[in-house]
């Protein structure tokens, strides 16, 4: 059966929903910051919905294409960690010299999954370690939900009790019960605003790249460290946590190439998702781990489509209340955070470890530029280092 068919048998209306979640989460959680990394560029309203076109598409494509051709649920994202140092690294930087730091930000990435270099980094975090990360990143997800209900106790109330009944009498269909019953709710109070949202089709725009060292140092290597630390990393994680043997270097030089090639529209770079592959890689998504590949897939047409119509995702997104879409989130990714604590912590010898690297993680450290899931990797590795040393 040619995978196209095999598709199509496989799909159900969870996985649908657990696609269109992952995207809706995504988009709300970060495209602010991208408007802000274009503005301090100087990008024109044209370059950034060229942004928005060369993001979706960079990250619909791939995560459609790599989950079709292994079957298993790899989710791809724009950097968001690399946004934010884009909005107070690029200031003052020329859009042409930018573009020529993203065409260089590429080719590490890709040079990273070709050469191996980055799988034999991922393959010496042990897996006490892989699953705490997870949880950690996931974590502030579930708070958010939580704290939802000081602002909207109705909305959010009512979302977590259809969380509750949907776990105990149809699981399959507890996140799409959750979502069902968050628009209703917010339709009801009025907090729904599609009539905002002007569908118009983008429209690519080609900055050719220029090349500077300032920008090389200033942007392209801090781009790449941040991607590859804050993002690709626990991506890998994210997988291996879920049990997905997926292989880390093509992958990984996927990203890296569709960076390269998409640099010049906007696409600044592309890299493995953690968190909303994690909402693909759930049982939400389907009860069949097998078929859960479907809803990274539907995530990737979900992104194509919103790429497309770039201009329209700002009233998209402001179409629903900012606290159904964390209540969303949060209860989708419960069972994900519960599995990855079980996993982190039924090891006594490495149970320390994994508790400081889930501690790290979740906290929201950032030190130089780089974000929490690298330091609790570090941090973890260190008492493990500190445990197992012998004099």
């Amino acid at each position: 059966m040619n995978p196209v068919s095999a598709f199509f048998r496989d799909l159900s209306l969870p996985a649908v929903v657990a696609g269109f979640v992952a995207v809706l989460v995504g988009y709300t959680s970060s495209v602010v910051i991208i408007f802000q990394a274009a503005a301090a560029l100087g990008a024109t309203p044209a370059q950034t919905a060229s942004w928005l076109w060369a993001l979706g598409l960079g990250m619909g494509f791939t995560s459609a294409g790599l989950s079709l051709w292994y079957r298993m649920p790899v989710l791809t994202a724009w950097s968001t960690p690399g946004a934010a140092l884009l909005v107070t690294a690029g200031a003052g930087v020329p859009m042409a010299e930018a573009v020529g730091a993203f065409v260089v930000c590429g080719l590490l990435i890709t040079a990273a999954g070709a050469t191996g270099l980055f799988a034999r980094v991922m393959d010496r975090i042990p897996q006490a370690l892989a699953a705490a990360l997870l949880a950690g990143v996931l974590t502030r997800f579930a708070f958010d939900a939580f704290l939802s209900l000081r602002t909207e106790p109705w909305l959010v109330g009512l979302m977590a009790m259809a969380y509750l009944l949907g776990r105990r009498w149809w699981p399959r269909y507890a996140v799409p019960g959750v979502l069902l019953a968050g628009v209703l709710v917010a339709g009801l109070q009025g907090q729904l605003h599609l009539g905002a949202v002007q569908w118009q089709l983008a429209e690519p725009v080609f900055t050719p790249p220029q090349f500077s060292m300032a920008a090389l140092v200033g942007i392209a290597l801090p781009l790449f460290v941040v991607t590859m630390a804050s993002q690709n990393l626990p991506g890998v994680a994210a997988q291996r946590a879920a049990g997905y043997a997926v292989p880390v270097s093509p992958p990984i030089t996927a990203t890296g190439l569709a960076s390269t090639v998409l640099a010049p529209f906007g696409g600044y770079a592309l890299n493995l998702a953690a968190i909303t592959a994690s909402i693909c890689m759930g049982r939400e998504a389907s009860a069949d781990p097998a078929r859960r590949y479907t809803a990274a897939v539907m995530a990737g047409l979900f992104y194509i489509a919103l790429g497309l119509v770039g201009g329209a995702v700002v009233g998209l997104i402001a179409a629903f209340p900012k606290e159904l879409v964390l209540a969303v989130a949060g209860f989708a990714l419960l069972g994900t955070i519960g599995g990855g604590l079980a996993s982190a912590m039924k090891d006594d010898g490495s149970r320390e470890a994994a508790l400081v690297t889930y501690l790290v993680t979740a906290s929201g450290l950032t030190l130089a530029g780089v974000g929490a899931a690298f330091w609790g990797v570090v941090a973890g590795a260190l008492v493990l280092l500190v445990q197992r040393w012998r004099l």
